[in-house]
Formats: structure tokens, C-alpha cells, sequence
């Protein structure tokens, strides 16, 4: 049983580096569940501590994954329509590479600024640059926290089991 939750908390851990790029997985959180399911393993003592300091960073992460490229465009004058420009785009630039992944959310940002309103293209503009910098933080913030699960399941993992 313990091979079976560390393979599956390891794949969680993977998935959730994965997660922080795309917009549909909720990468913090599977990193998280990860990370459980190790500690639910035989032989790897509960630790409560790294359990619900990890929990309250996940759950922050999550508030601030939607609150920053929202604040982002907000600062820069944008609207919803950047915002939902933004992720649009991501998932389109993925399918573009080796650039698309960066230049999708800044495109898609534009596009839907204009969507918005079409008059104000110097505003579009201002409003895709904040909400390209409100995901590009985000999504940081995102990779560092599941890097950091991931190489604390490793040491665990390797300390533990070998």
C-alpha cells in the first residue's frame, strides 16, 4: 500500500507543477493532496505541523492565483474581458510553441480588452500589459510553491524510504 500512495502522491506532486501553467488544474492543490498522501503512508511519521502550514499555503495560494491577474488588470485600467482574454489565451499559446505559452495570455489580454472596447486600443494595451504581469506573478508564485512540495516529498521520500 505505501508504494501505491507514494507513486500516486509523487504523480500529484508532478501534476501539480504542471497545474501552475494551466489554468484548469489546480496545481497547489494536487501538489498538496501529494504530499498527503505520503504522510499517510506506513513507514513516514504524521507530521501535523508541515501538514497545516502547507494546507494554509495552499489555500492562499488558491485566494491569490484568482485575486492577482484580477488586481493586475484592475490597476492597469482593464476589465473581466481581459482577464478571461488572459486565460484563453494561455490555453490557445499552448498550442504554439515555443512562444505561444508566453505571448498567448498578452495576446488574449489585448483581444478581449478590445472586445470590450474597441475605440481604445492604447487602453487595451495598458489593460493587457497588467494582466499579463498579474499572471506572470501569479503563476511564480504558483511554481515555487510546487517546487517546494514536490522537493520536500522527495526528501522525505529518500530519508524514508531508502
Amino acid at each position: 500500500m505505501d508504494t501505491i500512495l507514494l507513486t500516486l502522491g509523487f504523480i500529484l506532486c508532478i501534476v501539480g507543477i504542471v497545474g501552475s501553467f494551466l489554468p484548469v488544474l489546480p496545481g497547489p492543490v494536487a501538489s498538496w493532496v501529494g504530499l498527503l498522501l505520503l504522510y499517510l503512508t506506513d513507514k513516514v511519521q504524521n507530521n501535523y505541523w508541515v501538514l497545516g502550514a502547507t494546507l494554509i499555503v495552499t489555500i492562499t495560494i488558491s485566494i491569490l492565483d484568482y485575486v492577482i491577474p484580477a488586481q493586475g488588470t484592475k490597476k492597469f485600467g482593464g476589465s473581466k474581458y481581459g482577464i478571461w482574454g488572459t486565460n484563453i489565451g494561455l490555453v490557445v499559446g499552448l498550442f504554439i510553441p515555443p512562444f505561444g505559452f508566453i505571448l498567448g495570455p498578452f495576446v488574449g489580454a489585448f483581444v478581449g480588452e478590445l472586445l470590450y472596447n474597441s475605440n481604445d486600443k492604447k487602453g487595451a494595451l495598458k489593460a493587457a500589459i497588467g494582466s499579463f504581469i498579474g499572471f506572470i506573478v501569479s503563476t511564480f508564485m504558483k511554481v515555487i510553491v510546487c517546487l517546494s512540495f514536490t522537493l520536500w516529498f522527495v526528501y522525505v521520500a529518500w530519508k524514508t524510504f531508502l
